[in-house]
């Protein structure tokens, strides 16, 4: 455990609400926080110059609402330049997480959860995890398995969740018998399911690992599993993703319907 978290602010109720998660998890990791609140700044003369005051008091009251949150964590604040999925995308080369609020106000994670937000699951060199509202610590960590090589570092950071939280994973694989290749049962996918998980006993002992194979199309089956859920885990990308997208249909999804946060993991877990 340890490094840094970074989480973007907006001061938007869900953007308060990343902030309070960003501050458990960098208290549970034994971790740094830094607040950011990216500033799209006017450059054309036609526009007088903005008085940055009333940004760094956002920043500052949101750093203050981290520490009240986690009072043990080292809190730091900024006001960077730049549109904010540049600025949170650098900002994740150095960070073990970015959290972002799923709704801003408009100056950060945009009107409707997708500009921001996915963009930065996309592109983030980082997981991210992303939050609607005060989360909930109670009831298990799913993981969305689907076998893919991508999918090793959703799992693994799964495991670190599950271990800092104290909190069981539900790993859940869906599949669709009328799709199965031919001569596949669901021995098939209870197998790929048992494999994406193996190994990590030695490493995470106190980790109880509930595996299910669940028949139904995957979004509505990850959707359903989410509702009971403190915190949905996935791959940004399946094994049945086009080799240009970086964020899957299936980590969209769950991004958009989620009942719970959901972490995407496509950079180093």
């Amino acid at each position: 455990m340890g490094g840094l978290i970074v989480v973007g602010v907006d001061g938007s109720s869900s953007g308060d609400a990343a902030v309070v998660q960003a501050a458990r998890e960098a208290q549970r990791r034994r971790a740094r926080l830094r607040v950011v609140y990216a500033l799209s700044w006017p450059v054309r003369p036609m526009y007088a110059p903005l008085d940055p005051s009333p940004f760094n008091r956002l920043a500052h009251d949101a750093a203050q609402r981290a520490r009240r949150a986690a009072p043990d964590v080292e809190v730091a604040a900024a006001v960077m330049l730049g549109d904010a999925v540049s600025v949170l995308t650098a900002e994740s080369r150095a960070a073990d997480l970015v959290v972002v609020g799923g709704r801003g106000t408009g100056g950060f994670v945009g009107m409707l959860l997708g500009s921001t937000a996915v963009s930065l699951a996309a592109h983030g060199e980082c997981p991210v995890m992303v939050v609607r509202e005060e989360p909930n610590d109670t009831g298990p960590i799913v993981l969305a398995v689907d076998g893919s090589p991508q999918g090793e570092r959703a799992v693994e950071f799964a495991f670190e969740e599950a271990s800092s939280r104290r909190s069981e994973i539900r790993a859940v694989h869906a599949w669709l018998p009328d799709h199965a290749p031919p001569g596949t049962g669901a021995e098939s996918a209870e197998r790929l399911l048992a494999q994406a998980v193996a190994g990590r006993g030695e490493r995470y002992p106190d980790v109880t690992v509930r595996q299910e194979v669940l028949s139904g199309e995957t979004r509505e089956v990850l959707i359903e599993a989410s509702r009971n859920a403190q915190l949905m885990v996935a791959g940004a990308r399946g094994r049945g993703g086009f080799s240009g997208m970086l964020l899957g249909s299936v980590s969209q999804a769950l991004l958009h319907h989620a009942h719970c946060p959901v972490a995407v993991v496509r950079g180093r877990a």
